[in-house]
């Protein structure tokens, strides 16, 4: 490849282009003419393809200089590429054998060779599918509690803390994208909106909503302002690839250093959204037991990360925020559970904020998800989506009231169940 020039692979040009990178040609093996090369991108900004070779099958994934869903009218800077491989290799230190082995990166090419996962399926598809996998609640809470952690004063070194900041900080165009689609676009007539035709009434509702949108904006605030750890920062459940024995996440290259419990919102927000859509896939019978599934997957998904951040904050608290020093070394353990206690309120009320701008961002802004796309009765779909967008409202606003998931597995049933209006 030119050494300062970017190009855009193909499945014709790949093999001669990366034939040359001993990384690459020495982990597939034969010859570059013989390696079969699929393109399987179907995300919003990149280029991804697998390739098999004689002696092993590697993933490429290479950045665009904009972004795909919309095209060179959005463009993007190629450097995402270099947060996402950074990204990998800390949550690869910090939570060991939950994200795909990378072998190779060349930052000019914004390019990533990494661990091909077989035969691994996207989350979000094996949930639409009705598969009910054992160990993602615990997987994905081990998951975020290891890494949002071990990313923070908490646990590390102040300097090399400080200097991971630093370089994420340079993560600017996708912060961008997040503070605007996210936070701000889905509670206006934004230009690139748009929503199914039956919730029209609903959609002019959530947004002339005092209450909502300036709860949104203080959720805003706290996504641009708390930088409190590298998050993953599109934490979904297509961001996750599964089989009923292994977890792994994928795709960091929205990571930068905010909320510790932007993450865990997120991702509980598409399990809530995966629980809302079940009427739409009922063609092959009842979903009943799905729905139970997806409760019980949000209550081990909290309580893992709940319970193994505490295991943290007990064992590896060695940062500068809440020092043994001033706790455990004066035989005032209980000062560092009642500290830990305010610490865990914080993420509770914060992570229930995020989950509802999520589900409202997913439903009424520019990326959808295919958990409520798949329906394609459009009235069917804007049955599903009406109670998520009224759950999200009231989890949103009332964050610091709720005081349960017992609570909100209540709220969730009855909206959909069509008993509250």
């Amino acid at each position: 490849m030119k050494e300062n020039a970017f190009e855009a692979l193909t499945v014709e040009t790949l093999p001669e282009r990366l034939g040359n990178i001993p990384e690459i040609a020495g982990r597939l093996g034969g010859a570059p003419a013989d390696w079969k090369v699929r393109e399987v991108g179907d995300g919003n900004l990149n280029l991804v393809f697998i390739v098999e070779g004689g002696s092993e099958t590697l993933i490429i994934k290479q950045a665009l200089p904009y972004v795909r869903l919309v095209g060179d009218s959005w463009p993007l800077p190629l450097k995402r590429s270099f947060f996402e491989y950074h990204a990998l290799t800390r949550q690869e230190e910090r939570a060991p054998g939950t994200v795909p082995a990378v072998h190779y990166f060349d930052e000019t090419q914004a390019l990533i060779a990494m661990e091909f996962l077989s035969p691994h399926i996207i989350l979000r598809r094996a949930l639409i599918e009705g598969q009910e996998l054992p160990k993602i609640g615990r997987d994905l809470g081990l998951f975020m509690a290891r890494t949002l952690f071990r990313g923070s004063d908490l646990s590390m070194n102040t300097a090399d803390r400080k200097a991971d900041l630093g370089l994420f900080s340079d993560n600017v165009d996708l912060c961008d994208i997040t503070e605007n689609l996210v936070f701000s676009d889905p509670y206006y007539k934004a230009p690139m909106n748009r929503h199914t035709p039956g919730l029209d009434a609903l959609v002019k509702e959530l947004r002339s909503d005092r209450d909502l949108k300036v709860e949104a904006q203080r959720m805003k605030h706290l996504f641009a302002s708390k930088a409190e750890t590298m998050v993953h920062g599109d934490l979904h459940s297509g961001s996750v690839m599964v089989t009923p024995d292994d977890t792994r996440i994928i795709d960091p290259e929205f990571a930068f250093y905010g909320p510790m419990a932007f993450d865990v919102g997120m991702l509980i927000a598409n399990y809530w959204m995966a629980y809302f859509s079940q009427r739409g896939h009922e063609e092959n019978g009842s979903r009943a037991s799905m729905r139970a599934y997806l409760l019980r997957v949000i209550d081990e998904t909290w309580n893992t990360f709940r319970d193994e951040f505490a295991h943290l904050w007990r064992t590896e608290r060695s940062g500068i925020l809440y020092q043994a020093a001033l706790y455990e070394d004066q035989d005032d353990g209980l000062a560092a559970e009642q500290a830990l206690n305010h610490v865990i309120h914080d993420l509770w009320t914060d992570m229930l904020g995020f989950a509802g701008i999520e589900m409202h961002r997913r439903i009424l802004g520019l990326a959808h998800n295919a958990d409520f796309e798949d329906i394609a009765d459009e009235s069917l779909r804007a049955s599903c989506e009406a109670p998520a967008l009224k759950f999200g409202r009231h989890i949103v606003v009332n964050r610091n009231k709720i005081q349960s998931l017992a609570e909100l597995d209540r709220l969730a049933e009855a909206l959909d169940q069509g008993k509250l209006s």
